[in-house]
């Protein structure tokens, strides 16, 4: 054997000991085992749960929305003023709208403007003569108006339309009993409180007059 045989040698023993070492060490990387990558914390950013179920907005209203919106919220706070604006200006866009005539009647008997509350619920009745909640306010405009008799046949009409509707021989018979039609008022409240027991005031008025 040469001197560089023998060396060779030598080297292969060291490099086949190194290998068992290492082998036997376990310091090597095993199948199976997940290894958890590290970063240093400053170059981690923060993450943030986003709501992935984005809310619709809502439908853009028409102007005669808006306005009409504009009128219920002043109602809420007896603002009679704004919201006559608002109505008003609501049928400058709609003149023959039924349910801005209505809240207009509404709002102009409450301002105590009985004349041209008397004008609009007229021509609600034009646009529409079976309209019966036109037919008891001006039954009931006319009886503040002192005209009774048109008040009366306003009221008929009102219940002739819709006959199972406790609040028109309610108001019915507040105007007969204003009046001095006591026994027709009477008639009038009990029949209201037959077909609606939750109205309190026709029991009390049934009970005074009976």
């Amino acid at each position: 054997m040469s001197i560089f045989q023998f060396l060779l040698f030598i080297i292969a023993i060291i490099i086949f000991l190194l290998f068992f070492k290492q082998l036997f060490s376990g310091n090597f990387p095993k199948r199976g085992v997940d290894f958890e990558a590290k970063r240093n914390n400053s170059n981690i950013g923060n993450i943030t749960n986003m709501d992935r179920s984005f809310s619709t907005p809502p439908p853009k209203l028409s102007r005669i929305e808006q306005l009409i919106d504009m009128a219920d919220r002043a109602l809420e706070k007896k603002d009679f003023i704004e919201a006559d604006k608002a109505i008003s200006s609501a049928l400058i866009l709609d003149k023959d709208n039924i349910e801005l005539l209505l809240k207009q009647g509404y709002i102009l008997i409450n301002l105590n403007r009985l004349n041209e509350a008397k004008d609009i619920y007229i021509r609600i009745l034009e646009l529409n003569p079976k309209e019966d909640i036109a037919l008891v306010s001006l039954a009931n405009i006319y009886h503040k108006l002192g005209e009774n008799k048109l008040s009366l046949d306003y009221h008929k009409k009102a219940i002739e339309l819709d006959p199972l509707y406790a609040p028109h021989y309610f108001n019915y018979a507040n105007t007969l009993y204003h009046i001095g039609k006591k026994r027709e008022a009477l008639e009038n409240y009990k029949k209201a409180y037959e077909i609606d027991p939750s109205i309190d005031e026709a029991r009390k008025m049934i009970r005074e007059l009976s």
